[in-house]
């Protein structure tokens, strides 16, 4: 007989039928009753071993992760707490696990910070389960978001030879020896004899690729892995992560933030509407985990209340200039509640962003017109000449989730911006010809995936919500 899904099983409210199921122990109470669970659900099948129909010899190996095949019929529990009861004909163990020896006994609740360690182990917990199950479902609602509005997909190069953020924080990528590398006669390393002949990088972001492909194609989109060697122990920071980057001929700004408030409210309606379960037992965590804060530290909303109202409520739309003047008259400015300073010209921290979404407003914040000398070279310039056609979207929790701009279509401003932040325009020459060639205004943005799923899940380690995390002196499994 073929497997059938647990998932299937408890969808299909039927009962009296024959089936073969296989997965693992979650529990063995009272050498009788074991809760299955083969990750195609958060809940578990209770399987009733019928005392004295079973071998000890058998009975002795259903240990907590054990993995098991067994064959029976699904019959109405008699039970509470589930619904059927799969009554056992035949246990064969497919696996056996030592209860000694294996590290995550789920009936001691393991910390998150110890099951970073055992990351290898962690899917099988409830808690893993659910996020990974929503960080699929996510996934799956990004490319069909694009798909049904007639994006062409694009994979853009992971080593490159540009840097589009202009951030200098990369990591190399090299077949030179790192003892005796050729060097020039000025003692620098000749990347001549290197396996593309030139320096070469991991990517920072796939936006310059992607828009050669919006010059042609109207409408594309990235969704690939991304690196940064920034020192950043924090709970927000990768070093390798995954960015979602449309780029869109013909848009403004204007036109950029309506596409990316669709695509967070549809992304997101779509987790609630295929992962209510999921989400129900990761809102039920999250408050379980608060009552051991202060008051005055827990969320004012649960997690499917927050992303109901994100659902529910446009974004409001300020520019940073006016972010920054509601920050100057803030009761937290005055009182001098604020770590980090606050005037013109700032890049905002993350208690500024929070404090806008979470205090002001309480609802997402999209700021717009940043100062030009803050962002990046290929943001239009604004017309004031302070200040460039970009967009932030702050989410209440985390802040930022999504960066995006206008781009600079005009060729002469573009190249005159280059200059001014010596950027070598020889290096750029097939990106600028796209402002030679056929030029036209358009726009894009960028939405870290795991900033995304850290939002949906309401988890607050961003090291939770990517199955290997790389991190600083952090490169395990």
């Amino acid at each position: 007989m073929s497997r059938t899904k647990i998932k299937d099983i408890l969808q299909r409210e039927q009962a009296d039928y024959s089936v073969t199921v296989k997965g693992w122990v979650r529990s063995f109470r009272n050498n009788q009753f074991i809760a299955l669970n083969d990750g195609s659900c958060m809940k578990s099948l209770q399987v009733v071993a019928e005392l004295g129909k079973f071998d000890d010899a058998i009975l002795s190996k259903i240990n907590e992760s054990a993995s098991l095949s067994i064959t029976g019929k699904i019959v109405l529990s008699q039970g509470k707490g589930q619904k059927y009861d799969l009554m056992a004909e035949t246990i064969e163990v497919l696996g056996e696990c030592d209860p000694n020896a294996y590290p995550l006994q789920l009936k001691n609740k393991p910390s998150l910070e110890y099951l970073r360690e055992k990351a290898h182990l962690r899917f099988r917990t409830n808690t893993f389960g659910a996020v990974f199950r929503v960080r699929h479902t996510l996934a799956f609602a990004i490319h069909k978001f694009f798909n049904d509005k007639g994006f062409v997909y694009m994979h853009t190069p992971i080593v490159t030879a540009s840097d589009a953020e202009g951030a200098g924080e990369m990591f190399r990528v090299t077949t030179l020896p790192f003892d005796g590398a050729p060097r020039n006669e000025d003692g620098t390393v000749d990347f001549r004899e290197d396996f593309f002949g030139r320096s070469t990088n991991l990517t920072v972001s796939g936006q310059l690729e992607a828009e050669l492909g919006a010059t042609a194609f109207g409408e594309v989109y990235t969704f690939g892995p991304t690196f940064r060697a920034e020192n950043s122990n924090t709970a927000r920071h990768l070093a390798e992560f995954w960015m979602i980057e449309p780029e869109v001929a013909f848009n403004d700004l204007n036109d950029n933030m309506d596409l990316a408030e669709e695509f967070i409210q549809y992304v997101i309606k779509y987790a609630l509407e295929n992962n209510r379960e999921d989400l129900e037992f990761l809102q039920q965590r999250l408050l379980d985990e608060e009552k051991q804060k202060p008051q005055n530290e827990r969320s004012e909303m649960a997690l499917l209340e927050k992303l109901e109202f994100v659902l529910n409520n446009k974004f409001e739309r300020i520019t940073y200039t006016e972010a920054i003047d509601i920050l100057l008259d803030s009761p937290a400015y005055k009182k001098k509640k604020f770590q980090y300073d606050v005037k013109w010209g700032i890049d905002m921290q993350s208690e500024h962003e929070r404090y806008l979404v979470e205090k002001h407003f309480k609802k997402p914040v999209i700021v717009t017109n940043y100062p030009k000398d803050i962002k990046a070279f290929y943001m239009r310039q604004n017309e004031d000449g302070k200040t460039v056609a970009a967009m932030d979207i702050l989410a209440p929790g985390i802040g930022e989730i999504v960066g995006g701009s206008q781009r600079e279509e005009r060729l002469d401003r573009l190249e005159q911006r280059m200059a001014e932040m010596h950027i070598p325009a020889e290096e750029l020459y097939w990106y600028l010809d796209t402002r030679r060639f056929g030029t036209v205004p358009h726009a894009g943005f960028g939405l870290g995936f795991e900033r995304l799923v850290l939002f949906v899940t309401g988890m607050t380690n961003i090291r939770d919500v990517i199955p290997f995390p790389r991190t600083p002196k952090n490169a395990e499994f």
